[in-house]
């Protein structure tokens, strides 16, 4: 069993950054590569960001390459979400996600676990 928490979120003027983080608890959980993805209201849960369970592979979603950069610290248990230049666009509740698959997922059936999300909010 993992458990998932995300902190980070909040308001942001268009071109700020955030860094979201996400907690895991769990003897194995370093062993999860860990993804984020995020919804906003009225869509469905869209693919962000893959690190794999050593964290030396990732994968981004185009439309996040060049100003997210996903990465994990093991010995902490945590995941982050580097995000810079901001837009309105981004705006939707971040979900951290783990998932068993090798090396990494971009599709959230693949992931067991989830956290509760927290909210992002880019104002223009």
């Amino acid at each position: 069993q993992v458990q998932l928490a995300e902190s980070g979120g909040g308001l942001v003027q268009a071109g700020g950054s955030l860094r979201l983080s996400c907690a895991a608890s769990g003897r194995t959980s370093s062993t999860y590569a860990m993804g984020w993805f995020r919804q906003a209201p009225g869509k469905e849960r869209d693919f962000v960001a893959t690190i794999s369970s050593s964290g030396g592979l990732t994968y981004r979603a185009d439309s996040v390459k060049g100003r997210f950069t996903i990465s994990r610290d093991n010995a902490k248990n945590t995941v982050y979400l580097q995000m810079n230049s901001l837009k309105p666009e981004d705006t939707a509740v971040y979900y951290c996600a783990a998932s068993r698959s090798l090396p990494y997922s971009d599709r959230a059936v693949r992931y067991e676990y989830w956290g509760q999300g927290t909210q992002v909010t880019v104002s223009s």
